[in-house]
């Protein structure tokens, strides 16, 4: 698989190399080599000092000359044009299986130590308390690619995130597309949003149900809540059993971040050398690229069987 993945990621660097021009003078070291090295680096779980040296290299991926220094790689690996490939490696590889009826919005809590001095990582709410460090905001579709995606400080509330995402989320040309999220979702500004920018109504559980009386929800309350959002409430009033069953595929989500954690090694926690805001998103977008590559690996092993 490993070796199927990696030849997935290597085609796509090439490409992105020959489409995304490099300014300047010629670099002596390919553009594509610092691509790849960084992607390998990425993908065993290790600095950027660790990919300058060749003994950390073997069968699937041994590149032939002599490799830059740490300060020269750690240059490049920073520059706008490494960032600018990484990105079009990206689309590259979502775009097999970006045409979907159905998508997820979900969060996934990236954390670093209590008394880590990062000063990007913020404190914020998790499951069961407060941590500190940062949050993948991400748009998953049913085909599970990880279509957009933001990193941002774990105080950063989700629908807000969410709003600004809504301007990437390619709108689905099926009459029953739909969005499904978690009640941290629900709101009617992104309900509003969902519907008339992409067509797509987003359907969460509702929040602060305990507070509605036996009546139901007050009329001045209803007006307020918007056009979107008291469809949602009418679908859970008068379908609760429709609605939950909806819901029930947004465990796909889950499923996606459970492999970024167990088989691409995005855990809860990040890595101690992966610290300051560009460089959190720079590694969790280089594990997204890992995931797709093993996504399309897998597709491809399925469809020979």
């Amino acid at each position: 698989m490993d070796r199927e993945r990696w030849a997935i990621v290597m085609d796509a660097v090439h490409r992105a190399c020959r489409v995304v021009k490099y300014s300047g003078r010629t670099p002596r070291y390919a553009s594509w080599l610092i691509v790849a090295m960084y992607l390998w680096s990425v993908m065993h779980d290790r600095c950027l000092s660790w990919a300058c040296d060749r003994g950390h290299y073997g069968g699937i991926f041994r590149p032939r000359g002599k490799l830059p220094s740490i300060s020269q790689f750690t240059r490049r690996v920073n520059s706008d044009y490494v960032q600018a490939v990484l990105k079009h490696v990206h689309d590259q590889l979502v775009s097999c299986g970006i045409v979907s009826a159905r998508g997820y919005l979900d969060g996934k809590p990236l954390l670093v130590s209590a008394v880590s001095k990062d000063p990007d990582a913020k404190r914020g709410k998790i499951s069961g308390g407060f941590a500190k460090g940062y949050k993948l905001h991400a748009y998953i579709n049913e085909h599970r690619r990880i279509v957009c995606w933001s990193v941002m400080g774990l105080n950063e509330d989700e629908k807000t995130v969410a709003l600004e995402m809504c301007d990437y989320i390619p709108a689905s040309p099926s009459p029953d597309a739909m969005i499904l999220a978690d009640s941290n979702y629900d709101a009617h500004p992104l309900h509003r949003k969902m519907d008339q920018g992409l067509g797509m109504p987003l359907l969460t559980p509702l929040r602060a149900q305990q507070r509605v009386g036996p009546q139901g929800h007050h009329p001045v309350t209803l007006r307020q809540m918007g056009e979107q959002r008291r469809a949602a409430v009418a679908l859970w009033e008068t379908n609760p059993g429709l609605a939950h069953y909806l819901l029930k595929s947004r465990n796909n989500a889950e499923g996606v971040f459970s492999v970024l954690s167990v088989a691409c090694g995005l855990s809860a926690t990040l890595a101690s050398f992966v610290r300051r805001l560009h460089r959190v998103r720079r590694w969790v977008g280089a594990k997204i690229i890992l995931y797709h590559a093993r996504l399309l690996a897998q597709e491809k092993l399925a469809a020979v069987a």
